[in-house]
């Protein structure tokens, strides 16, 4: 059966598990290793922004200004609303809700009681979404017909998030040992973040064929999403011990992700 005769809400439910069973892999790494080193860890939180940064413009940028050509509207505007809502989005929500980034000593958003170990794994769920989100738009867009969106080019969306997910699941799990959880407790949670990333991709999917004409949208959504996250938290994180390492990580991550779209896409 060919790929493009699946429907695309089950071809980003498979796709999101697979991008799930990276971050799961990631955490598992606190099965073998208590602590990697710091410059490790900042490798791969750049080698993460960098293909967030790539995929945001390659995947989803990208499709949303042609999209918005197509459609015959002025090609930049559902591009930067879409763009802008997903940072804003982000931003309320990170007001709104208690977090911990991993590397950080203090929380963010309203106080709270909640332990450290809650807000740890808030943190990164809900930057998860953007990446389930992403990944499930653009199965939708694919299956929707319209120009400028192909299933190669969201597998290979698929593809880059997964390969970052790897980190990100490091990221959740190590400091959750050493807030004194133990080893499988650690892997428990490091892994569960990353389901949300399948509630969005469904989700995402279904919302964008039904919704065809907000298409451009969603797509530039994601994008603002993602780099938001990057901005906000990613490089910030990696960049606390001054180190060129991050950069480099960031460099690599960002070509991968560059040749992975433009190879499958």
């Amino acid at each position: 059966m060919n790929i493009t005769e699946l429907n695309p809400v089950l071809l980003a439910f498979l796709a999101t598990l697979y991008t799930w069973f990276m971050t799961a892999l990631g955490a598992g790494v606190v099965l073998f290793f208590r602590s990697p080193s710091r410059k490790f860890l900042d490798m791969m939180l750049g080698f993460a922004g960098g293909v967030m940064v790539a995929a945001s413009f390659w995947s989803l940028l990208a499709p949303s200004i042609e999209m918005s050509k197509d459609m015959g509207l002025v090609p930049w505007i559902p591009p930067a609303i879409g763009f802008l809502l997903g940072g804003i989005t982000l931003r309320i929500i990170d007001m709104l809700l208690p977090h911990l980034h991993p590397l950080e000593d203090e929380p963010e958003g309203p106080k709270t009681s909640w332990r450290r170990t809650t807000l740890l794994i808030l943190a990164i769920t809900l930057h998860n979404i953007p990446e389930g989100l992403a990944v499930g738009v653009g199965f939708g867009a694919a299956g929707s017909g319209l120009p400028g969106a192909s299933f190669t080019s969201a597998i290979a969306l698929a593809i880059g998030i997964g390969i970052q997910n790897f980190p990100e699941g490091m990221a959740v799990s190590m400091p959750l040992r050493r807030e004194g959880l133990s080893v499988w407790k650690s892997f428990w949670w490091g892994q569960l973040s990353g389901v949300v990333e399948i509630i969005a991709g469904v989700i995402g999917a279904y919302w964008v064929l039904h919704m065809r004409g907000l298409l451009p949208y969603a797509l530039a959504f994601a994008a603002g999403a993602m780099i938001y996250v990057v901005i906000e938290e990613l490089i910030p994180e990696s960049q606390r011990e001054g180190s060129d390492i991050p950069t480099i990580g960031f460099m690599i991550g960002f070509v991968i992700m560059m040749i992975l779209d433009v190879a499958l896409g």
